[in-house]
């Protein structure tokens, strides 16, 4: 074999090999925007729902103790891994939603959350075992 063929084969193996763990180093964890350590409750009418990859988001709003509006930011998987069409929660639907709290100060964020309705009914295809966390 001469240097050239090597230097060939050695540049296809690193490229396959970058090309097969790139999609795992490129990928992030919850743990660091949101505390899995807690678990924190929402309420809230669904205002709107984007269903796309790398993660789904379901926005709800709320009122604070003082009236004042908040939005909840609520990241949910991919479209692959969280089996979830745009049609599962209406926009309009009242909710409540336990999850991971954002770490962000001041922010509303939740993540790996279970949704129930108002009656307690669980939604969704996990069906109150919680949405897939970020990882």
């Amino acid at each position: 074999m001469t240097v050239g063929s090597r230097n060939s084969v050695a540049s296809m193996l690193a490229a396959a090999f970058l090309a097969s763990v790139s999609p795992v180093v490129a990928h992030h964890s919850a743990a660091a925007a949101y505390d899995e350590t807690k678990r924190v409750e929402a309420q809230g009418t669904v205002t709107r729902v984007l269903v796309r990859n790398p993660h789904s988001w379901v926005f709800l709003e709320s009122a604070d103790d003082k009236g004042q509006k908040i939005e909840w930011q609520i990241e949910m998987g991919g479209v692959p891994s969280m089996a979830w069409t745009k049609d599962a929660l209406p926009i309009g639907t009242a909710v409540k939603v336990v999850g991971h709290p954002s770490r962000a100060q001041g922010s509303h964020g939740l993540t790996a959350a279970t949704f129930t309705k108002a009656d307690g009914t669980p939604i969704g295809p996990r069906a109150g075992r919680g949405e897939y966390t970020p990882r």
